[in-house]
């Protein structure tokens, strides 16, 4: 941190970005969420404290993966009772009553593992399936993730 800057003034520095993940690759996306979630872009960054931004992803439903991955990539989890390990691919998850689940886990992943300020900061991302969220009182900056580079955006 910033000799200038206290710790108080830092979290009142949250700012609200949008972000439409529509034919965007996931993978990237979901870097370019955890570091904003982190608060790495900021040069008040210090990795003990929650100095991340707030971030709205839309059209969540959207997204893409690279190669073949739709198809051959698998997601395995136990459920803790025994014979309880259960599998499922991007494809049913993104046909699923909700897609959106796809990108949480995705920054989850990016982010610390088993730590308070992990979840912490999981809590400041909002991702809906479709155009809509209920965030506009908070004026959130557009960011057009698929412009700032062309490998961000694949087409159908």
């Amino acid at each position: 941190m910033t000799p200038n800057l206290t710790v108080a003034e830092a979290r009142k520095s949250k700012s609200w970005i949008l972000v439409d993940a529509e034919n965007v690759v996931l993978g990237r996306l979901a870097s370019f969420v955890a570091l904003r979630l982190k608060g790495k872009h900021k040069p008040s960054f210090s990795p003990h404290l929650d100095l991340g931004d707030f971030v709205v992803v839309i059209n969540a439903e959207k997204v893409r993966l690279t190669g073949r991955k739709m198809e051959q990539k698998r997601f395995h989890w136990h459920t803790g009772h025994p014979g309880g390990i259960k599998e499922t691919d991007p494809k049913r998850t993104l046909a699923s009553k909700h897609p959106e689940r796809l990108i949480v886990r995705a920054v989850e992943r990016m982010l610390k593992k088993d730590s308070p300020l992990a979840r912490r900061q999981m809590t400041h991302l909002k991702v809906y399936a479709g155009k809509e969220h209920p965030h506009a009182a908070q004026n959130p900056k557009t960011i057009d993730f698929a412009a700032l580079n062309p490998k961000n955006k694949r087409s159908a």
